[in-house]
């Protein structure tokens, strides 16, 4: 059950629901909540996954029915309203009944990501945060080390990230590269075979690529449409393409991610 202090608002117009307002506004949100050093949890399931890292909550707000659905630290504000007041501050009907302004935790160095890491996924260029979120979910059930994010892609910890997650934002280790395409670079210093996922004249198959054995691996993926940038391909050792047919070219990222990942997953 919820602890104290649960609070009963009955007006969207409260002050004490700031961190909640607007949530459809994606602009703001993308800067708001890095500038003010929190992200949105969404549901009792992902509450508590961002609470079992070690993230801390600023305060919960949730529809009185889901009270005991979760347990959150002593001190943390409860904010309980009808879903019609959830509905107009957050500016969407809150289906899974609680939402949490979470602290922003700190990001790890790269060179701490990877330091006992056997595989990395890189991410260049992906600004849809459904599909950042699913290859969070892939990289987590099919057993990466660690995500890299580029300096141009989408935050993990925007809400459709984390929801698409199902929390596993939370789960797998990661960061954001403050050099591009210098990160690749110091993968590759690291011990890194860096794998370019792109359609190119002189890439190599999935199989074969895999089929080299590479002790550690960092998959790079770009997004659909553009693709991986030039300067990424030219970094990496090796460009990457998974054979496609029915005269399909390639797969959503999100997808290609999932693939990838298992045909480069560490032997035993």
């Amino acid at each position: 059950m919820v602890r104290m202090p649960v609070i009963p608002i009955a007006d969207a117009a409260d002050a004490r629901l700031a961190d909640y307002r607007d949530l459809t506004d994606v602009a703001l949100r993308r800067r708001l909540e890095p500038e003010r050093g929190l992200y949105m949890a969404e549901g009792a399931k992902v509450i508590e996954r961002a609470l079992a890292a070690g993230h801390e909550p600023r305060s919960v707000l949730m529809s009185e029915r889901w009270l005991d659905s979760l347990t959150v630290p002593d001190a943390t504000p409860v904010y309980v309203a009808p879903a019609e007041v959830l509905e107009a501050v957050t500016g969407y009907q809150v289906h899974r009944g609680a939402l949490a302004a979470m602290e922003r935790p700190s990001l790890p160095s790269l060179e701490r990501i990877a330091r006992d890491a056997r595989r990395i996924v890189v991410l260049e260029g992906i600004v849809d945060h459904t599909n950042v979120g699913a290859i969070f979910r892939s990289a987590a059930g099919i057993g990466a080390d660690a995500i890299v994010v580029a300096p141009t892609c989408a935050d993990p910890l925007y809400r459709r990230s984390v929801k698409v997650s199902m929390g596993t934002v939370f789960q797998v280790p990661w960061t954001r590269a403050q050099e591009w395409p210098g990160a690749l670079r110091t993968l590759q210093e690291a011990g890194f075979a860096v794998a370019a996922l792109a359609l190119a004249d002189d890439a190599v198959s999935l199989d074969e690529f895999a089929a080299a054995g590479h002790e550690r691996i960092a998959i790079v993926m770009g997004a659909e449409g553009d693709g991986l940038s030039r300067a990424a391909q030219q970094a990496a050792d090796a460009v990457v393409t998974i054979p496609m047919a029915g005269g399909v070219d390639s797969l959503n990222v999100a997808a290609a991610s999932a693939v990838a990942l298992w045909a480069l997953r560490p032997a035993g």
